[in-house]
């Protein structure tokens, strides 16, 4: 039996499309009333569902606080600990356990870490200033060698401290690892909720779930929310008007330009490297074909031409080409073409499904919804050799999305009958459930690191 479903940014019916550009077609008018489960709660919860095994050892001491104003609002070693602990690289201690409590550097006695078995130590603590803001000191510190990893000092406002805190964890991760952290990242994600009129959500929110902000509040669907690359604004697709349009809209002011509002099918919006073009999925040629959108001069330039569905565009990280998914092989599969256009190469060739696919930030993985045997899961596939690995064993797992440092990705799945999102390591050794306790959360987007 055809199961209907968000094909990303259009929709198909999977496994098997007797006529796949109807089935589009005939679905995107009858988009409007879309049942989603019950309602959808801005705070996101986060578990961790696998960890990596061989963890390394870190102890996150509670920060010290010298002053005679009020305390800081956040305890700073609980949220640097908790962004440790979600990685999926750390295995941090128990504060319990900790015999003493230094605040300061020179207060670490080596061999007590030494005996809790931690190789690793943050110390730090919280002065109050004049100004009524505070200056926090922080130390990463080797239990091993005794070595001061990183000596980080910094001026905070009573608003900034959960940034700081992801900013300061950003540092230890990188320091430890060698890659970049991802911390101090945002996540936009569509929320619905239940009743007789549903209430549509765009929210952005921190990369741990919290600080959730709607955007974009409608009674009509919202899909395909995607980053600009200097992270201040939105594209997304919204059927407030009862037929699909394009919008980018600013985060900060809440300012919004309509950029698409063609007969037919406007979706996809995904943002050139450069900030300069959209890539966008348009039907009114009587196709539903790849086109790019000039954001100077507002027009368009059609990519793709074929009797086939060409949608889901994705730009290459070097903006040379651009990845697509497309039925003119007989079932979706990925294919590119290059920016001037030219003939498409096809990408990928395991499995019945291959869809919605997006690179890493450095180019060497394509992330994709890979379907096989009626059961649909993330996977990703490299580059270089073409060999694909599947890291997730959802029976619905769809609308994958990098951390700017390639290490996690954020994917939409269910969790009985509510959508929820989840998040896997690239090697799958690591995996994380981002929970709402009231309702539907879809369609993930990982934003950039300018922001």
């Amino acid at each position: 039996m055809n199961r209907m479903r968000l094909f990303n940014k259009t929709i198909v019916a999977r496994p098997r499309r007797p006529s796949f550009c109807a089935t589009l077609c005939a679905s995107l008018a009858l988009l409007h009333p879309l049942v989603f489960p019950p309602p959808a709660a801005a705070r996101l919860t986060i578990e961790i569902t696998e960890g990596v095994k061989d963890a390394t050892p870190i102890a996150v001491v509670p920060f010290g606080w010298q002053g005679t104003q009020a305390r800081p609002p956040q305890d700073l070693g609980l949220i640097i600990e908790s962004n440790l602990k979600r990685s999926g690289r750390f295995s941090t201690l128990d504060r319990r356990n900790m015999v003493s409590r230094p605040t300061t550097a020179d207060g670490v006695n080596l061999r007590e870490w030494r005996l809790l078995k931690t190789d690793y130590v943050v110390v730090g603590r919280v002065s109050a200033n004049v100004d009524g803001g505070y200056l926090v000191r922080a130390w990463l510190i080797n239990a091993l060698t005794g070595g001061r990893l990183a000596d980080m000092r910094y001026m905070a406002r009573r608003e900034g401290f959960r940034r700081l805190a992801h900013q300061i964890t950003d540092i230890i991760y990188e320091k430890l690892t060698g890659e970049p952290g991802a911390f101090n990242t945002r996540i936009a994600y569509i929320t619905a909720t239940a009743g007789e009129r549903k209430v549509y959500h765009l929210y952005v929110a921190d990369s741990d779930g919290y600080n959730a902000q709607s955007v974009l509040r409608s009674r009509s669907p919202i899909m395909s929310p995607t980053w600009s690359p200097d992270g201040r604004r939105l594209a997304y697709v919204s059927f407030e008007r009862r037929r699909a349009q394009i919008y980018a809209q600013e985060i900060a002011s809440g300012q919004r330009e309509l950029l698409s509002d063609l007969p037919g099918i406007n979706g996809a919006p995904t943002w050139s490297p450069d900030g300069l073009y959209l890539a966008l999925t348009l039907s009114h040629g009587g196709n539903a074909d790849i086109y790019l959108y000039d954001m100077r001069t507002k027009r368009l330039r059609r990519v793709t031409s074929n009797s086939a569905i060409d949608t889901e565009p994705e730009w290459a990280p070097d903006g040379g080409h651009i990845l697509f998914t497309s039925d003119r092989g007989g079932s979706p599969q990925l294919y590119k073409i290059p920016i001037p256009g030219g003939r498409a190469e096809r990408v990928t060739y395991q499995g019945d499904y291959n869809a919605h696919g997006v690179y890493s930030p450095d180019g060497e993985y394509i992330a994709m919804e890979h379907g096989i045997g009626g059961r649909y899961h993330i996977a990703v596939q490299e580059v270089a050799t073409g060999r694909l690995r599947i890291l997730t064993n959802g029976a619905l797992d769809e609308s994958p999305s990098f951390a700017p440092n390639g290490r996690i990705l954020l994917y939409a799945t269910h969790k009985g009958n509510v959508g929820v999102l989840s998040a896997v390591s690239v090697d799958g050794g690591y995996q994380q459930r981002l929970d709402s306790s009231d309702g539907d959360v879809r369609e993930p987007s990982w934003s950039p690191y300018n922001q």
